[in-house]
């Protein structure tokens, strides 16, 4: 089951969803008018574009949340997965068995209290939290959840008695249809504790943590790796400053952890593993080393560890100008990106469909093979042998081919250009073209990466998931040009537009372009010949250096389907297929007659 993750094109959806003019002011989206309180009043309601919580502020109507509440209260859809874990799958509607009597105090045996005083729980605490034993078999604690009015909510049993491979049944298990909720809410106070609150994944850890006196001392219901609780929580959490995470230490990790950082990205804080002094978990610290070590171990709780944040001045000093490139072939494009196209980046080259985007990525891909470096081609919409024929024509200069040309391009082809083979993929096997580039970048040393195009690459329906997923793909590509210092040529198709192409203009996920190091768009000149077309550069991180609206003119030529700033240099350009299948130069004039096609 996916987990929800704000974005800020999702508060720009909910925009659109109810219909409200909205404005970007800093880093909020506000709109026109609040969706609850409708008042006149404008731009009153925002939502933070960092984390997706939401506020009107009219103190007459003070609605506050996040994109899950909005979810819920207009029926806005987060994506399938997401809709399905807050909204579909009933957790909003469905119905729950509630116990008689649901606030009558429990209790508390003495068969409980004998275990735990074993565990080194004291009397005050177990009767504070009511666990007590089964009546039909006192061998079986029962821990009670009650929620923040005090409302017996949920119950959990544990077997005392259990020995692994030797006792039949299940060590814990849950009392059924009951609403899962932590353990100890009826006991928390938002303002003690400094505002902080300690959750464990244990029961008997979060008595322990009481028993080194914290008032917010919490459990979750079903384990580490069971999180239907954080629907009927999330409101409960948000009320403190911080949630002190203090889960199993396992192989120096600790449980929990991830998955609530993840949801309360700025108030958790995590255990350190060393503060756990090799021990399990907080019962088994406070058994061994007392309260002072608990408290100790959350006094210096942090925040969650990240292998990606280093020190500044760790970080190797790079000369630009330096930085491994190729050209593109294209001497005003090339010059203005300060000698060509650099590895460990992500291009996003977008144009109207037929007027040559395809065309303009695959020369630039035959120019990365002259110039020595192995190249990998994914085109969505061409047959392999119909791209082959394509890129031929762009290596050769002509339409036609004799046959001892097609054994000299097999072998100026070699061992260093490859293409995705969508033939052999089987209905029941995962496509993932991602995982197929890093392979055929450590397995066959690919440089150049083009895939064509991302609509062909993404095989979802047109949905909210799909725009997600564009922009995990994206991301993703984004990352392997970084990881392994090589270029990737992304084609995306534009929305329909009558105007100038910006990076605004790319269909799909908003976010395409802030994830691509370089853009270009590419295509005709209007009122201009019909083999006169142009590309613009619209977003250069790396330099800076964009192109003005008109652009860098080219002409194309249909028969050697080339591409080149002046007709003349059509002519001009040999690739050395014919002698040297690793060589590429270009030719004078008077050299002209050696030129083999």
């Amino acid at each position: 089951m996916g987990i929800y993750k704000f974005e800020p094109e999702d508060a720009e959806r909910f925009a659109k969803h109810i219909g409200l003019a909205s404005r970007h002011r800093g880093k909020q989206l506000e709109f026109i008018t609040c969706p609850y309180c409708k008042a006149q009043d404008k731009w009153t309601f925002g939502i933070s574009l960092e984390t997706g919580q939401f506020e009107c502020k009219r103190a007459s109507c003070g609605a506050k949340g996040n994109m899950i509440t909005l979810s819920k209260d207009f029926n806005f859809s987060l994506g399938k997965d997401a809709d399905t874990y807050y909204r579909t799958c009933d957790y909003s509607k469905k119905q729950y068995k509630e116990f008689r009597e649901a606030h009558k105090p429990l209790t508390v045996l003495p068969e409980a209290v004998e275990y735990l005083k074993g565990r080194g729980i004291s009397e005050d605490i177990i009767q504070k939290y009511e666990v007590t034993a089964r009546t039909d078999n006192n061998k079986v604690l029962l821990f009670p959840f009650r929620d923040e009015d005090g409302a017996l909510t949920f119950i959990k049993y544990r077997n005392t008695d259990f020995k692994k491979g030797e006792t039949k049944g299940s060590k814990e298990w849950c009392a059924p249809g009951r609403k899962p909720i932590l353990f100890g809410m009826n006991h928390c106070d938002p303002t003690a504790d400094n505002g902080d609150l300690i959750i464990t994944e244990g029961q008997i850890d979060s008595l322990s943590v009481a028993m080194a006196g914290y008032t917010n001392a919490v459990s979750v219901p079903i384990g580490c790796n069971g999180f239907t609780w954080i629907p009927h929580c999330y409101d409960f959490m948000n009320k403190f400053q911080r949630i002190i995470v203090m889960g199993d230490c396992e192989n120096g990790k600790i449980t929990l952890s991830e998955e609530i950082s993840k949801r309360w990205p700025t108030k958790t804080r995590v255990c350190r593993p060393e503060d756990y002094r090799e021990c399990k978990d907080a019962n088994e610290i406070l058994q061994k080393y007392g309260v002072l070590a608990i408290r100790e171990a959350i006094s210096k709780a942090a925040a969650p560890y990240n292998s990606h944040i280093k020190p500044l001045a760790k970080v190797q000093q790079v000369d630009i100008m330096k930085m491994e490139s190729f050209r593109t072939g294209i001497e005003t494009l090339d010059k203005l990106l300060d000698g060509g196209l650099r590895f460990g980046q992500l291009a996003v080259l977008t144009g109207k469909r037929g007027e040559g985007k395809s065309t303009i990525a695959s020369l630039i891909g035959v120019r990365a093979l002259a110039q020595g470096y192995n190249c990998f081609f994914y085109s969505g919409e061409l047959m392999d042998f119909y791209f082959r024929n394509w890129m031929d024509c762009q290596v050769t200069g002509k339409l036609e081919h004799m046959a001892s040309e097609h054994d000299k391009l097999d072998l100026w082809y070699g061992e260093r250009a490859y293409i995705y083979d969508d033939t052999i993929i089987t209905d029941d096997e995962l496509t993932d073209l991602p995982r197929a580039i890093e392979t055929a970048i450590i397995q066959n040393d690919c440089k150049f990466i083009l895939v064509d195009n991302l609509m062909t690459a993404m095989t979802d329906d047109l949905s909210v998931d799909l725009y997600r997923s564009q922009s995990n793909f994206v991301g993703r590509l984004a990352t392997i040009a970084k990881k392994y210092n090589v270029f990737v040529l992304l084609v995306c198709h534009p929305r329909k537009t009558n105007q100038q192409l910006s990076n605004d203009d790319v269909s799909g996920s908003s976010n395409i372009t802030d994830k691509a190091d370089l853009v270009l768009t590419f295509g005709r000149i209007k009122d201009g010949p019909p083999d006169a077309r142009k590309i613009c550069i619209t977003k250069n991180r790396l330099t800076g250096k964009i192109t003005d609206i008109e652009g860098i003119r080219l002409v194309y030529d249909q028969k050697s389907r080339r591409l080149a700033e002046h007709s003349t240099d059509f002519r001009n350009i040999r690739f050395d297929w014919n002698a040297d299948p690793y060589g590429f130069e270009e030719v004078d004039d008077e050299d002209l007659e050696v030129i083999p096609f």
